[in-house]
Formats: structure tokens, C-alpha cells, sequence
């Protein structure tokens, strides 16, 4: 089946979506480096306008797939070879699809209170053995819990724009202060692991990623800092509100593109950490959650004192 046959792509579809299908595109294409990538070309193979084809490409070249020339438009830096072993998942599967249709319902309220089993079976046309896999996975991540005697129910969530902000204003008296600990070590094993992870999102597994390792790279990074810390109560506190936050976080990472600035931060804050100047990673921390924050929430805090 070809990009195309999937059907009239929406112009409105998230610069990360397009994104993804022009991957499909060069990978059917079989195209090699250097090949040009018209916008024409593009918006004729996903049958999309030509804007959307451009904010495609534009967001390829910020990931570094693609080099945009003067006057010769986009060139694909790498082959279709090697753009498939970038990926780390590149097909989410059905399971994940099904996840992930189950948590939006619940977000977008279309899907709440006390469910059984047989309920979620008959809803979203399962097997029995499908519906008890999602289930599984549901409860291990704390998004569900049994109800007594019969049944499930939703865990208590950050489902509300002032729970979110909430939460951040939280992790802004937490993580920082946790770069300050007296016993604070870096980990070098540790660090080299979330550097690579960052460095990858940033050349091009921004684009690859599902929803669910975005955040599982997002919340063990900010973990294992806070944990070099050597305090339990501290690493505790972060891991409890990262259960808490994981729902509405899913719903954040539709569109991608301000991901490649908070990851190059990451990468900032090792270098801070690694060169043993504590102080100025813990201011740089906490404007790096005020900034993700107020951008998430669209609150701003007039008068905050955040910067340090």
C-alpha cells in the first residue's frame, strides 16, 4: 500500500505526523543521500497542499534528516537504509494504537467512570485476551485500578490545565534543590546513557518515538539527577508525581517540535552537572521547568521568582 492510498491527509495534521509519512515515502521510494525532496513532490505523493509539505520538510531539517539548500530547496543527508535504523520504533503496532485511543478517549471525556472487562470488549470491538493485555498495561502504569469486588476504575489523574501547572510547580521546588544535596555525585554511567538518548532525539528519533518512550526518556532523565542526589525522599517524590502526571503528559507529545529545544536543555544541564558547577544547573533546572511549563499550561505566574 502506498502513502498515498491512505487517503486526503488533513492540511491541519501536526508537522511531526507529515513528517513520519514522508519517511514512509522515501523508504517505498528506496531513496539514497542527496536525493531531492520537492515540496511538489511531497504534497502530490500525501495529497496535501504544498504549506503542510513545507512545514514537513522544515521539520526534518530542524531533526537533521534533511539540508535545505539555497535555491535547490531539501536533500536528504542520509539513505533509506539508513534512516530506517535511526528508528528505535517505527511501527507502534495495534496494541499501542488501542492504548493510546483508550487513554485520549479518557482525556477528551469520552471515556470515564467504572468500566468491566466485557465493557471495554464491547467498546472498542476486542477479544477478551486483547482487552485483558491492555488492561495489564493500563494497571502497571497506574492509570487504572480494580475496583472492589468487580470491575476498574480510573486512577486520580492530572487531567486539568491547574493539576498540570500544579505539578510543574511542584517539580520547580524539588528537582532543583536536589542539585544542591551535599551528597550529590554524578553518575557517570548514568549520565553517559541519557546523553546518548538525548543526542538521538535530536538527530531524528524525535520523529520515531512513540508516545510512551517520549516520556519514559522525558521522566528518567529528570529522575536519575535527582537521584545522584542520594536521597530517598527526594527520588521518591519526583517518581510519585511522574505517576501522577503520565496521562495528561501523553496528550502533549501530538506535536514534537518544541522537544528538540528541551532535549538540547538536557544535554546543557549534564554539561553543567558534569562540570561540577551545581548552582548554576540548579538555576538552569528550574527556568527549564518554569519555560516547559508555562508553554504546556499557557499560565503565567505574574511576579514569580523563578529565575534565580
Amino acid at each position: 500500500m502506498t502513502v498515498a492510498s491512505v487517503g486526503l491527509l488533513s492540511t491541519r495534521v501536526s508537522p511531526t505526523a507529515l513528517a513520519m509519512r514522508v519517511i514512509e515515502l522515501i523508504r517505498e521510494e528506496n531513496l539514497g543521500t542527496g536525493a531531492h525532496l520537492s515540496e511538489q513532490w511531497v504534497a502530490d505523493s500525501l495529497r496535501v497542499s504544498r504549506t503542510p509539505a513545507r512545514r514537513a520538510l522544515s521539520y526534518m531539517a530542524v531533526l537533521g534528516l534533511v539540508e535545505q539548500l539555497p535555491r535547490r530547496g531539501f536533500h536528504l543527508k542520509m539513505s533509506a537504509t539508513d534512516l530506517a535504523n535511526v528508528a528505535f520504533t517505527t511501527d507502534p503496532g495495534d496494541e499501542e494504537q488501542l492504548y493510546f485511543r483508550i487513554v485520549d478517549d479518557h482525556l477528551g471525556g469520552r471515556f470515564t467512570g467504572e468500566f468491566t472487562t466485557t465493557d471495554l470488549a464491547r467498546r472498542y470491538g476486542l477479544t477478551t485476551r486483547q482487552a485483558n493485555l491492555v488492561l495489564t498495561r493500563m494497571e502497571s502504569e497506574d492509570l487504572i485500578r480494580r475496583r472492589p469486588g468487580r470491575g476498574w476504575e480510573f486512577s486520580r489523574a492530572l487531567t486539568t490545565t491547574e493539576a498540570h501547572d500544579q505539578s510543574y510547580r511542584f517539580r520547580i521546588i524539588v528537582e532543583p534543590a536536589a542539585l544542591l544535596e551535599p551528597g550529590y555525585t554524578v553518575d557517570p554511567a548514568a549520565f553517559a546513557l541519557h546523553r546518548t538518548q538525548q543526542e538521538s532525539m535530536l538527530h531524528g528519533n524525535i520523529v520515531f518515538l512513540s508516545r510512551t518512550e517520549l516520556f519514559r526518556y522525558g521522566t528518567e532523565f529528570h529522575e536519575m539527577i535527582v537521584d545522584c542526589a542520594h536521597n530517598a525522599y527526594l527520588s521518591d517524590s519526583v517518581r510519585r508525581v511522574n505517576r501522577l502526571r503520565r496521562l495528561i503528559e501523553y496528550n502533549h507529545q501530538a506535536d514534537r517540535t518544541r522537544l528538540v529545544t528541551q532535549a538540547t536543555e538536557h544535554l546543557h544541564l549534564l554539561d553543567l552537572l558534569e562540570a561540577g558547577d551545581n548552582e548554576q544547573a540548579s538555576d538552569y533546572l528550574r527556568r527549564h521547568l518554569d519555560t516547559v511549563r508555562e508553554k504546556k499550561t499557557g499560565i503565567t505566574h505574574v511576579g514569580r521568582c523563578c529565575s534565580g
